[in-house]
């Protein structure tokens, strides 16, 4: 079971999805490490900045006249500012780089940054504010005809301490995703294969189910995945050419049973009429034996084809009494003895009455074949099938697998015959869904035919 999984087509999706997943999300992680922890002040110090800086310009608040009047900020933001003073600053400035507005500890005419502000914005420059390096980051926000400027000034000190207090528990956190991101991955993608491949166990049980007797059944594309569609067609179109192979095999099979017939029935006339001849028998014998043998090749073409069947209700022990009567002469020639028990009264069966007759003809008179002299051929037919048991020398276990295969026969076969017998048997059986069984006795063999 595992070794058929390993080998399937959703074991191998998922291989290889799992492998993919792990190494996309090993190499981003890598680069978002590498990123980080290289080049932090691009990655984590300047957005910082501007998020402050941003927080500021968009808190200014103006009265009527259009007089800037506060600042107002987030709680996170404002407490910052309040509970940091020497480490975080802010400064709203006029167009003339007047202080209009500032922080705790950012009072003062004093400029942080020396010449034109417009100079300035959108740029962190490094500046000393109190003999502390700070980083300012100048935004423009013009108001009407009046255009403003905030400043905020971010220690490197507080920046820094920032960076390390996110970047180190980072390579945690991404080992975490990656491997919590990997597992529910892992676990999902099964449901997401098997749903996927629907479609195909759905072609794959339908072409199963496409059997000699139903070779005009097609393959639906309806709902197949566009990638499986050509395989749907190639796997129509090889049906087509087997159908047309199978017909025209059928075709002359029966073409050729029914042309050979009447040349071995003038034939074995001829013989008959002609005088002189030596060895009659052995001819007539070889002749018969031909004449069976393209009986057998005419009844597999017809029960080869379902639409050769009559159904009608069939009375089981008439079909049984007429078949011990039809081999009455041969098992009297072979003497052996025909015997018949019936257990119960069955029922009627749904069938082709000439197919069972067939059926029940070729196991009798294999059993009468098989059977020494002075033996006895017992038919017992019940409710739900019919036995024959023989007294022969039995079938070796080995040779059961062949039994119904066409043309086959036992190396160590007593009686004449093409191998065809039991193959129409099978056929019978298969078109009107019963069972053949063979089962090995103390002394001889039994065939059964279940009905239901």
């Amino acid at each position: 079971m595992f070794n058929h999984w390993i080998r399937s087509l959703s074991a191998r999706l998922w291989v290889t999805s799992i492998v993919a997943l792990a190494i996309s999300l090993t190499v981003l992680a890598t680069a978002a490490t590498y990123a980080f922890s290289h080049f932090p002040q691009q990655m984590l110090g300047l957005h910082e900045e501007m998020e402050s800086a941003t927080a500021i310009a968009s808190g200014l608040r103006f009265d009527g006249t259009g007089r800037l009047v506060s600042v107002a900020l987030p709680s996170e933001k404002a407490w910052l500012f309040e509970v940091a003073p020497t480490e975080l600053k802010y400064r709203v400035l006029d167009e003339r780089g007047n202080v209009l507005l500032a922080s705790n500890g950012a009072e003062g005419r004093e400029a942080w940054i020396a010449g034109d502000l417009s100079g300035a914005v959108g740029n962190v420059q490094r500046v000393e504010i109190g003999a502390k390096p700070f980083e300012i980051l100048t935004l423009r926000v013009p108001h009407g005809s009046a255009v403003f400027y905030t400043q905020t000034a971010t220690s490197e000190r507080f920046v820094n301490a920032i960076i390390d207090a996110k970047i180190k528990p980072m390579p945690a956190i991404i080992k975490t995703i990656v491997l919590v991101a990997t597992i529910i991955f892992g676990l999902s993608l099964p449901f997401t294969v098997h749903r996927v491949l629907k479609p195909l166990r759905e072609a794959s049980r339908a072409a199963a189910r496409i059997t000699p007797r139903n070779l005009t059944t097609r393959l639906s594309t309806t709902g197949i995945p566009s990638e499986i569609k050509p395989l749907i067609h190639a796997f129509n179109e090889t049906l087509d050419r087997l159908e047309k192979g199978f017909a025209v095999q059928q075709q002359f099979l029966a073409s050729a049973a029914h042309e050979l017939q009447t040349p071995l029935t003038l034939i074995r006339g001829q013989i008959e009429l002609q005088p002189g001849i030596d060895d009659k028998d052995l001819l007539f014998r070889e002749i018969d034996l031909m004449a069976r043998q393209v009986r057998q090749l005419l009844h597999l073409a017809e029960v080869s084809e379902s639409q050769n069947f009559s159904f009608g209700e069939v009375n089981i022990v008439d079909v049984v009494q007429d078949v011990v009567a039809y081999l009455a002469r041969k098992a009297d020639r072979r003497e052996v003895t025909l015997r018949l028990e019936t257990t119960v009264a069955p029922s009627s069966i749904w069938a082709d009455r000439s197919a069972l007759f067939i059926l029940l003809k070729n196991i009798v008179e294999n059993a009468i074949n098989a059977s020494p002299a002075h033996g006895t051929v017992v038919l017992i037919v019940d409710a739900v099938s019919v036995q024959v048991q023989d007294e022969g020398p039995g079938i070796r276990q080995e040779y059961l697998p062949f039994l119904f295969k066409r043309f086959w026969r036992a190396p160590d076969a007593r009686h004449e015959g093409a191998g065809l017998g039991l193959a129409i048997c099978k056929e019978i059986a298969t078109a009107h869904e019963w069972r053949l069984t063979v089962s090995s006795l103390v002394s001889g063999t039994r065939f059964a035919v279940w009905f239901s």
